[in-house]
């Protein structure tokens, strides 16, 4: 059976003797605030391995979202998220009108959100870049770009 490397996404830092008592459960691997675990879960899918790990620490630590920690072949991460009472039932209640399950109805919505962002954040650098090119010449743009990511910790990209 597949292994699925999964990522736990908390709002708050676990304490060192819950994070250990779930560790016993499950092989886990903390962040540095443990805000975020790994875990790697046996399942024939991600959907069915993250509901495996959701049910064996859901009652043990604070899960807020768990996502697929790689891409599948579509580019997309799996993304189990546990909604309160009152979300899940307007999900599915508006579901319906809008002829789709309410997984879908939420894949969208979080679709056009990200979508909306990436919009927001190009528009907010190139306002950005007109400015500094206000003021000096695309090569020494370019120059001063260059030397900044030069001196950047490797950091992961958005």
């Amino acid at each position: 059976m597949p292994h699925h490397a999964l990522e736990n996404t908390m709002t708050r830092p676990l304490p060192p003797p819950v994070l250990h008592r779930a560790a016993r459960l499950l092989p886990l691997a903390a962040n540095h605030d443990a805000t975020r675990l790994m875990a790697l879960v046996a399942a024939k899918t991600p959907q069915r391995a993250a509901h495996r790990l959701r049910h064996r620490l859901g009652t043990r630590l604070p899960i807020d979202v768990i996502t697929t920690h790689y891409p599948d072949a579509d580019h997309s991460v799996l993304l189990n998220v546990a909604f309160p009472p009152a979300v899940h039932a307007a999900l599915t209640a508006d579901a319906p009108r809008a002829r789709r399950n309410p997984e879908r109805c939420l894949e969208l919505a979080v679709r056009r959100a990200l979508a909306e962002h990436a919009d927001r954040e190009t528009d907010r650098l190139d306002r950005a870049v007109s400015q500094l090119l206000a003021h000096t010449t695309p090569a020494y743009l370019l120059a001063a770009v260059e030397h900044a990511l030069t001196r950047l910790p490797e950091r992961p990209t958005p």
